[in-house]
């Protein structure tokens, strides 16, 4: 779901009588422009220019510079009150902001370091506004902002959910950009129209930064979306998990967005046999599921996210890891979540996963029957796609108003989050000679529609501007190794599958 990686033709400065610091930053702005976080020559000045190890004095300059988060307040529980945000993550946001000099930027959430990268950005022609709830992390930036010559940073302490309207420029900010968790976005009044606004945005517990334009009264997206993680937004936009336990199971179910379910009911199903439904959808070991996730939550009524304590005895194989919970949907008194099976170890050593779907319950078989179903439709028209599209309304405004358990529509306190999913098809063939007898058969993915004695290969999905035709030729290629000199389409049909989902079926032929 992230941009593919582009390489930035940059002259790298030596780095020859720099003290250790200066070497360090210089290695890691390399670093972050090899891998295609860095991607305008702009971004790359900033981070080159600006001294995060000022930002971070509690920790060595090698940790400061490192390609992670450095922590800088803890709460009492020994939670990450603020930070640091890792510098991949603040180069890929920097440059979804798209921020030129003279722009007007709030950042909601301080710190200093990444206050100080925007004012490199913008500008002395520009404005920074930082803005914080903690007082000590208000305080923190503007001691080290004065410090390293940013003190024309404005740092204010306030709820971003209630926002002070006196900060807000005529017109609105140009960019408004969020470096908190946060799961709602109540800043259109604040965003100048045409202005562009990047957070990382909450749905069901997946947070992906969103790099959106403000135009006809809406939020559009028009950046790839990138998985991420960031301290909690504080005050009265916090979110509310809505967790419930099922009891004596350290099973957890959460409807972070949607109505919660009862639970209580769920114990005996978990006490049950459990029935596996085979979606027969693959992955790598190493390949995220961030995609197929947050489609489910928006495809499944009922989708919640699952976790488990890891000193509970319930009965739920394949635990999903502690930070990452499940995707689970309740019907009544059955349950059923995601799961995975190794089924071979793989060209890197890493495994082959099948997608699977545990059901518990009396009717457990027919809620992982349903999920199953829909990884399949997420296999069949969506995996290839380009990330989706999410478009952001307020509540407020006059547009339809849609319920919350619409497919792929999430409702929250001031917005509605749509998430539009592109479809690619699928692609079959079926190959002849040019009397019509039968050669191969090039089966769409995922579909069990080989018959014994016939040659059958399992096909795919078009790829970005392809035609159906482009795209068998190169499954075959790919599958075998087969190029056949002359091979030309017959026909094609566009056709519907049994689940009414588009695949394109091609009969080829030697020419």
């Amino acid at each position: 779901m992230t941009r593919p990686i582009e390489r930035l033709a940059v002259t790298t400065p030596p780095t020859t009588g720099l003290d250790e610091a200066g070497a360090l930053r210089h290695q890691l702005a390399d670093q972050l422009a090899a891998a295609g976080h860095i991607r305008t020559p702009a971004v790359d000045k900033a981070l080159r220019t600006v001294p995060r190890h000022a930002f971070a004095p509690e920790v060595p300059p090698q940790k400061a510079y490192a390609n992670d988060i450095v922590a800088t307040c803890h709460s009492g529980d020994g939670r990450i009150t603020s930070s640091i945000s890792a510098p991949w993550l603040q180069a890929d946001m920097l440059e979804a902001a798209r921020l030129q000099p003279g722009h007007r930027v709030l950042e909601i959430g301080s710190g200093g370091y990444n206050a100080a990268l925007i004012a490199e950005l913008v500008g002395p022609t520009g404005g920074v506004t930082t803005l914080d709830i903690d007082p000590a992390v208000t305080d923190r930036a503007t001691r080290y902002l004065a410090r390293t010559g940013y003190d024309r940073v404005r740092v204010v302490t306030a709820d971003a959910e209630r926002l002070p309207v006196s900060i807000v420029p005529d017109g609105g900010f140009d960019t408004i950009l969020v470096t908190v968790d946060t799961w709602d976005l109540p800043w259109f009044d604040a965003l100048a129209d045409g202005g562009r606004l990047v957070a990382p945005l909450r749905l069901h517990q997946y947070t992906w930064a969103i790099g959106c334009t403000k135009r006809d009264g809406a939020l559009h997206s028009d950046e790839p979306l990138i998985v991420c993680g960031f301290v909690a937004l504080q005050g009265a936009g916090a979110w509310d998990a809505n967790r419930r336990t099922v009891p004596g199971t350290g099973v957890h179910l959460s409807w972070e967005d949607g109505t919660p379910l009862p639970v209580d009911q769920l114990a005996p199903a978990l006490a049950r046999e459990l029935f596996v439904a085979h979606s027969h959808v693959t992955v790598g070991g190493q390949e995220p599921s961030d995609a197929l996730t947050l489609y489910l939550a928006g495809a499944l009524r009922g989708f919640c996210r699952l976790s488990v304590d890891p000193d509970g005895d319930n009965g739920v194989l394949n635990p999903p890891p502690k930070h990452w919970p499940g995707a689970a949907i309740v019907r009544g008194a059955s349950l059923a979540r995601l799961a995975t099976e190794r089924i071979s170890d793989g060209d890197d050593g890493n495994g082959v996963y099948e997608l699977v779907v545990h059901g518990h319950g009396p009717h457990g078989h027919l809620a992982a029957q349903e999920m199953a179903e829909q990884v399949q439709h997420w296999q069949r028209n969506h995996r290839t796609a380009p990330c989706p599209r999410i478009t952001i309304h307020p509540l407020a405004d006059d547009g339809p108003t849609l319920a919350a358990d619409d497919p792929h529509v999430f409702v929250k306190k001031h917005t509605r989050v749509t998430i539009d999913w592109p479809i690619v098809p699928g692609t079959a063939a079926l190959l002849t000679d040019d009397e019509g007898r039968y050669l191969l058969h090039l089966r769409s993915a995922n579909k069990p529609i080989w018959r014994p004695g016939q040659w059958a290969l399992l096909g795919g999905n078009t790829e970005r501007g392809e035609t159906c035709d482009e795209a068998i030729v190169r499954e075959l290629d790919e599958e075998i190794g087969l190029a056949i000199p002359d091979l030309t389409g017959f026909v094609t049909l566009d056709t519907l599958s049994a689940n009414r989902d588009p695949v394109a079926h091609s009969v080829m032929q030697r020419g």
